[in-house]
């Protein structure tokens, strides 16, 4: 599903260049439950920004379902973004005007799909991610963990490639965090769907399927 190769980056700092990422490695399956830890500053979001196509690296080779993203377009990779990835992150990011279902669907608008499909396709994420009855609520009407529920489902509504999931338990507390977590992992055994969760929280690492550390810009 994944393959990265020999992946550098570096910020240019002042007249220095700062190296953040130094030479990932990294193999992802189709299916895979994969968190990748470590402290503060260590490399992970950027990892994060590179495999989500946000960020380019400085040098290096990265293939997302068999195809090496880095030699497309940038055009080319607005729409693998798109249709490939799903983000969640753990601000939430819903537009604030929009109802559960609206901010589900926000995806699927760019992909010549009629308003009435995208309305039952919201739907039916929600009722997927136990929020059927909150679908006309917007952000400011649901807890921290039904918005966290809400950014899932619009996820995973354009049934990307992979899920790419930064801190998503983060803003939450402990109870709402495992609830959030025992989510992801019924998404993974239940639907198949490839999930890499990026965290610091030892206790959401450990329940994924592998765990990889990364430590000042080096992925073990």
């Amino acid at each position: 599903m994944l393959k990265i190769r020999d992946l550098y980056k570096s910020y240019q700092v002042g007249h220095e260049m700062m190296p953040i990422l130094k030479g990932i490695n990294l193999d992802v399956e189709k299916g895979e439950l994969l968190a990748v830890t470590g402290s503060s500053g260590s490399g992970k979001s950027t990892l994060m920004s590179i495999m989500g196509l946000l960020d380019k690296p400085t040098r290096g080779r990265y293939w997302l379902d068999n195809k090496e993203v880095l030699r497309c377009s940038d055009d080319e990779l607005a729409t693998m973004r798109n249709r490939k990835i799903g983000f969640v992150f753990q601000s939430f990011y819903l537009l604030q005007r929009l109802t559960a279902a609206e901010n589900v669907g926000c995806p699927l608008r760019y992909n010549k799909i009629s308003l009435r499909k995208i309305h039952r396709r919201s739907l039916a994420m929600l009722e997927k991610v136990g929020l059927a009855d909150r679908a006309s609520h917007r952000p400011d009407e649901l807890s921290g963990g039904q918005q966290q529920r809400v950014a899932i489902a619009r996820a995973l509504i354009g049934k990307p490639a992979i899920v790419l999931a930064d801190e998503p338990t983060g803003a939450l507390d402990s109870h709402v965090s495992q609830e959030i977590m025992d989510l992801f992992i019924s998404l993974n055994q239940q639907e198949g769907v490839t999930i890499i969760i990026i965290t610091h929280d030892q206790s959401i690492a450990k329940q994924c399927s592998r765990v990889m550390i990364m430590e000042d810009g080096v992925l073990k």
